[in-house]
């Protein structure tokens, strides 16, 4: 007891030693409850019915990324009843296996975007993408003019493809050779309007009958579906 009494005192009285031996037990510590996360999510399986982007939402997908859209839009709809209300059925991680990065975010300086597809035409999209206050006069949303301007690139759309394949994502030669077909003549602003017209349609598990209830709900209550939106106004 003695001798354990005199190794305590020693690292206690030594400010360096003591520093070392915490940030080992930090470390260990925190590789014990890392590890495992990291390795679950690289075992996460895509729910029945989804499947990796298509060549025309993948290029809109990059183009959501590029301008930074997601430092104000989530695509992650909480499991919270005012949340599912408002937006539909709550996200869960195997819909969204093959973003890369994913879109899930906290910010939101505007709505969430999970399930916005369907919600508003091509053609509502398109000018709220060109002239946001057009239709929302209280957005702060900036305009994106250069997207109606600017072509896509097939040879690129296609060797993204390519890469995902490399990193897992299950594109065919088909599917790539199919690209440019589906790319032809379409410009940057028609890539993000199939992007944001897919979200929460072409990503929807094929059921969700064995998700867990959400919280408050009571037993028997119908589950809210992805497409129970809310008004635009609500939206702004």
């Amino acid at each position: 007891m003695a001798l354990n009494h005199q190794h305590l005192e020693k690292i206690e009285k030594h400010a360096g030693l003591l520093g070392v031996l915490i940030a080992v037990m930090v470390s260990l510590g925190g590789l014990a409850e890392i590890t495992p996360l990291f390795v679950k999510a690289h075992t996460v399986e895509p729910a029945p019915g989804i499947k990796p982007y298509g060549a025309l939402r993948l290029a809109g997908k990059d183009i959501y990324v590029r301008e930074g859209c997601y430092q104000c839009h989530s695509q992650m709809i909480r499991t919270l009843r005012f949340e599912t209300q408002r937006y539909g059925a709550y996200s869960v991680a195997n819909e969204s296996v093959y973003d890369r990065p994913f879109q899930w975010g906290s910010k939101r300086t505007g709505p969430d975007l999970a399930r916005i597809g369907g919600k508003y035409s091509d053609d509502w999209q398109r000018q709220h993408l060109l002239r946001p206050r057009s239709l929302m006069p209280d957005s702060n949303m900036p305009n994106y003019p250069w997207l109606e301007l600017a072509k896509l690139d097939i040879a690129d759309i296609q060797a993204r493809m390519r890469t995902l394949r490399f990193l897992g994502d299950p594109y065919t030669d088909a599917d790539i050779a199919a690209a440019p077909a589906q790319l032809q003549g379409k410009y940057e602003i028609d890539a993000l309007i199939a992007y944001l017209q897919g979200l929460g349609v072409d990503n929807v598990p094929a059921t969700t009958s064995d998700l867990p209830a959400v919280p408050g709900d009571k037993p028997g209550a119908p589950a809210p579906q992805p497409n129970d939106f809310e008004s635009k106004r609500n939206l702004r």
